[in-house]
């Protein structure tokens, strides 16, 4: 089998085999393969294409080009959530907790943060004493345990896909729907879970800027996850304004707890309400309906917030900050933003608002930088709301006060206003099953 008879092939409009997806996987992780010969492939595939059956055997060989977890020592049903990413998207710390109190184990692995979009291993380590690294042993028994584990990627997972998203980064081939598709399904598919929930954003804050485009990733997504075995649902939320009211890793953290307190914002709560309730439809506990008043149950009686409680201490992390977040480090400095008009917020870019954050020291650009975890944004207005000249429209933290005035010009700048008020958007567009 010759790779150029494959480039060929793919870019004459043909349909690749099972047998050359799997070899050119192979020589992407064995080096085997030339980047200009993989890099040539990639853009035959962004301009023709490929069918279903083409991305799923695609994913399978990202999937099997590394190591796979075996979570068949972890009793009962396992459950994952995976977003697309966002600006102040905390949900997996309201929905985790969640879901493992009411009985379905979430033994999660999660990312780091990497240019707007936040990390929620990034967040986890603003906790003191929080380790995101457990041995293979310790993570199956804090799940038997305690029903919930939230650790790193620390295991090479899917090799194939760091290799490939490299070069499709310096090709312009990133967006591309099937290689978006292997990219996201074929890390998530390595671990053991019997039910994943997809949290598919769409909006200036993701990399799905159309619902349309979202949809069609979701059902794509949702086809190769049932083909592999697995209960799938994906959700299509709302990124064109951030999540909740605080950007930036305490700050979430420190949003998260007030949330599952009960008492967290109207958008946030709603986002993760749906979101554990289909974790707990597709784990057999019953219809999405009565899943979500089990979900605002286990807010209301405690159960949720005491599972996060739990999995901080099992994890050497300060619990008390579960029941204190006062407790967190906070910025050494704080910035109000003030708005310089009267009128209706229409419309925030959201990925410039993570921009912002980023400025302020709560992101990285490169895998390398390192993050402050006091560090981001506190908004005071979202879209929709009024506001006068002279109101509060944010307070920016920081600890590095020269950051100011960039973050500040970033944000007024992605902010849009009107003498009308904008039509309310959905928080949950659609739901694909």
């Amino acid at each position: 089998m010759r790779m150029y008879d494959i480039i060929k092939k793919k870019r004459d409009g043909g349909e690749l085999s099972t047998e050359e997806i799997k070899f050119f996987i192979g020589g992407v992780t064995d080096g085997s393969i030339p980047d200009y010969q993989t890099a040539a492939l990639l853009m035959a595939i962004y301009f023709r294409g490929m069918s279903v059956r083409e991305t799923c055997d695609l994913t399978f060989a990202v999937r099997d080009s590394g190591e796979r977890l075996d979570f068949s020592a972890i009793g009962g049903i396992r459950a994952d959530k995976h977003s697309t990413g966002g600006v102040g998207d905390k949900t997996s710390l309201v929905v985790a907790p969640i879901v493992a109190s009411l009985g379905v184990k979430v033994a999660k692995m999660s990312g780091r943060g990497l240019g707007h979009t936040g990390g929620t291993v990034d967040k986890l380590e603003s906790i003191d004493g929080f380790r995101t690294t457990l041995s293979e042993e310790e993570f199956i028994a804090q799940v038997n345990r305690v029903g919930l584990a939230i650790v790193g990627q620390s295991r090479q997972f899917a090799p194939a896909d760091k290799k490939l998203y490299a070069i499709r980064d310096v090709t312009a081939t990133v967006d591309s729907m099937p290689l978006i598709a292997a990219s996201i399904m074929g890390k998530k598919l390595a671990a053991d879970d019997d039910c994943i929930v997809l949290d598919v954003k769409t909006g200036s804050g993701s990399f799905m800027k159309s619902a349309e485009a979202s949809k069609e990733l979701a059902r794509l997504m949702v086809d190769i996850g049932k083909s592999a075995g697995k209960k799938m649902v994906a959700l299509i939320t709302n990124m064109d304004r951030p999540l909740g009211n605080a950007i930036g890793n305490s700050l979430e953290v420190i949003e998260a707890v007030e949330t599952l307190q009960g008492r967290g914002p109207k958008d946030l709560t709603e986002v993760c309400l749906t979101l554990a309730s289909y974790m707990l439809s597709l784990a057999g506990k019953g219809a999405p309906a009565a899943c979500r008043a089990l979900a605002a149950q286990a807010i209301a009686d405690g159960s949720a917030l005491a599972k996060l409680r739990e999995t901080v201490a099992a994890q050497g992390g300060n619990a008390a900050l579960i029941d204190d977040p006062a407790g967190f480090a906070r910025a050494k400095y704080s910035h109000s933003v003030k708005s310089g008009k009267s009128g209706y917020i229409a419309r925030a870019d959201t990925e410039a608002y993570g921009l912002a954050s980023l400025l302020l020291g709560a992101g990285r650009n490169t895998a390398e930088d390192s993050v402050d975890p006091s560090a981001g944004i506190l908004l005071k207005k979202k879209t929709g709301d009024f506001v006068q000249a002279g109101e509060e429209l944010a307070v920016l933290c920081s600890n590095d006060p020269s950051a100011f005035a960039a973050a500040e010009k970033t944000l007024l700048g992605a902010t849009d206003f009107s003498d009308a008020r904008p039509a309310e958007e959905p928080l949950v567009y659609d739901v694909v099953t």
